[in-house]
């Protein structure tokens, strides 16, 4: 069963702010938690958390948004700004599983610094950095495709939601001035 109906509104206009909010910020965290480790001890578990809330709510604001297109007239618009939402979920399983990385190799880091195995310290730095230097293109590209994403769906669904939806001029009604 899906949410379809939130106090008297379609779900999808209230649901798809926690995927506007939660995309932009997951990526950020993840990109912050790749450059600097120190960063990503801090945000601990938290880090793959965000992530993944963030990448449960994708489904939940496309499943909300399936249901609104049944009820609306359809237009080239509306079509087109469903067929973008479709496209997020992969970039939010791409944050999640970078976040996950991103706090299990930090993780694991800080116990190996705290005690040092039989590889030689210069193997294990240049590994280290091989695999930081992986992790934070990695996190860089699929933030950046991820928020990119977010905007252009949430630039087209504004589109197909208000195109004929207003006036760009005023209707000359006196609201809120004294005549």
């Amino acid at each position: 069963m899906s949410i379809t109906v939130v106090n008297g509104l379609p779900a999808h206009v209230l649901v798809v702010h926690f995927v506007v909010v939660l995309v932009p910020l997951s990526a950020l965290a993840v990109v912050v938690g790749a450059i600097w480790p120190s960063a990503a001890r801090r945000m601990g578990v938290v880090l793959p958390l965000l992530a993944l809330v963030t990448l449960a709510s994708v489904p939940v604001a496309t499943n909300a948004g399936e249901w609104l297109e049944e009820h609306v007239d359809s237009d080239a618009l509306v079509r087109r700004h469903a067929e973008l939402g479709d496209g997020l979920l992969p970039w939010a399983a791409g944050l999640f599983v970078l976040a996950t990385a991103v706090w299990w190799t930090t993780r694991r880091s800080a116990s190996a610094e705290a005690a040092p195995g039989e590889r030689t310290r210069a193997a294990t730095s240049r590994s280290a950095l091989i695999v930081r230097a992986a992790a934070v293109v990695l996190s860089v590209v699929v933030a950046a495709g991820a928020v990119v994403d977010v905007y252009r769906i949430g630039d087209s669904g504004a589109k197909a939601a208000w195109h004929d939806g207003f006036s760009k001029t005023t209707d000359g009604g006196g609201h809120g001035d004294d005549d």
